[in-house]
Formats: C-alpha cells, sequence, structure tokens
C-alpha cells in the first residue's frame, strides 16, 4: 500500500484514540464521584469537559498534521530515503 494510506489510517486512528481518553477518564472520575456522594449529576460536567479536552487534543493534532504538510508537501512522511541517508 502507499505510505500516504498508511499516514492517513494512522492519523484518523491517533484523532479517535485523543478524542476517546479523555472522555473515558473523565467518566471514570465523575461516576467514581457520583458514587462516593450520591449525586449522578456530577457525570455530565465531567462528560463535557472529557469532550472538550478530547476536542482539543484533535484540533492540536490537526493543526500540527496540517502545518507540517504546508511546510513538506511533497513528503508523504517524516522521512524520505533522501533523509535517512544522510542520518
Amino acid at each position: 500500500m502507499n505510505k500516504s494510506v498508511w499516514k492517513s489510517f494512522v492519523l484518523v486512528s491517533q484523532f479517535g484514540i485523543s478524542m476517546i481518553v479523555p472522555i473515558a477518564l473523565c467518566m471514570f472520575i465523575g461516576i467514581f464521584i457520583a458514587n462516593q456522594f450520591s449525586a449522578p449529576i456530577i457525570t455530565v460536567p465531567f462528560f463535557i469537559l472529557g469532550a472538550l479536552a478530547g476536542g482539543r487534543n484533535v484540533y492540536k493534532m490537526a493543526k500540527d498534521t496540517f502545518q507540517e504538510d504546508k511546510q513538506n508537501p511533497g513528503n508523504p512522511g517524516k522521512f524520505t530515503t533522501s533523509d535517512k541517508k544522510k542520518e
């Protein structure tokens, strides 16, 4: 397969993981606190916090990726064969 296809697949996977992990962690914390204090409504703010944190992570990752692509338009990956020979 083409390297750009794999790079795109990895990028989409990273976006998903970067979005799911903060939501899951915040939901876990919210459920734990809700069980400790018998206040189930507390999970909602923690879910929103996790979604905002995940969205921020994805935004920063996409911004950095697109800036990198603008700087190296012909380079589908981090290294080319000529870059590897120089190292």
